[in-house]
């Protein structure tokens, strides 16, 4: 599977952006989908997850509240909703997708990923 993450860009401080993360090449409709950044100079994290059937979400401490995972299967397509970003927000914004129904918050169980999209927040 193909994914391409879009919806990037730079917004003030408090700003919201909604990311989108399209497949291609098979359905998503099987596979969990997880949402990680990597800041210049840090090691990739995970942002949020959500499962196969979109019923379990989960979200690291540092976004919970503000940001919201959703999937269209119609689309074939995950979401990340930003809300009242921070600075420290900014980062590159990935989704991986993997052969589980279940999320997971480790990278490395993610076979499949997109190229990033940029977030950039500004104070």
């Amino acid at each position: 599977v193909q994914l391409q993450a879009s919806g990037g860009g730079l917004v003030q401080a408090g700003g919201s952006l909604r990311l989108s993360c399209a497949a291609s090449g098979r359905t998503l409709g099987n596979s969990a989908v997880g949402w990680f950044r990597q800041a210049t100079g840090k090691e990739r994290e995970f942002v949020a997850a959500i499962s196969a059937a979109g019923g379990s979400l989960f979200y690291a401490g540092s976004v919970k509240g503000r940001f919201t995972v959703s999937r269209d299967v119609g689309r074939n397509a995950v979401y990340l909703q930003m809300n009242s970003l921070k600075p420290e927000d900014t980062a590159v914004y990935y989704c991986a997708a993997r052969a589980a129904t279940t999320w997971s918050t480790f990278e490395q169980s993610y076979a499949y990923w997109g190229q990033g999209t940029q977030v950039t927040v500004s104070s």
